[in-house]
């Protein structure tokens, strides 16, 4: 297995410029997330749990009420790694898929 590697500026701003509304900050992939209520922002928390339990990476993150902030980095890498754009794109896919 090829060990993980912080993407470089240039491949960072590739990969985010397929992510809507992900930004860096901080070092790391960033989104804040807004639901109509609790419980609507806990089902998503759950949702995307179950999804990054399959990809063996797991997100720092944050909640209030309706607010879902998620935070991406591999500490392995020291810095955003592909693991963490797959896993932002495939919290993109989960929000789509349950807007539909």
């Amino acid at each position: 297995m090829e060990a993980l590697r912080r993407l470089s500026a240039a491949e960072l701003e590739s990969e985010t410029s397929r992510l809507p509304d992900w930004s860096v900050t901080g070092g790391k992939l960033h989104r804040e997330f807004s639901f109509g209520d609790f419980v609507e922002a806990f089902a998503f928390m759950s949702g995307v749990a179950l999804i990054a339990q399959s990809m063996n990476h797991h997100p720092e993150w944050f909640n209030v009420y309706n607010r879902v902030t998620i935070d991406l980095t591999t500490h392995d890498a020291g810095g955003i790694s592909s693991r963490d754009i797959e896993l932002a794109a495939a919290v993109q896919k989960f929000l789509q898929a349950k807007d539909h």
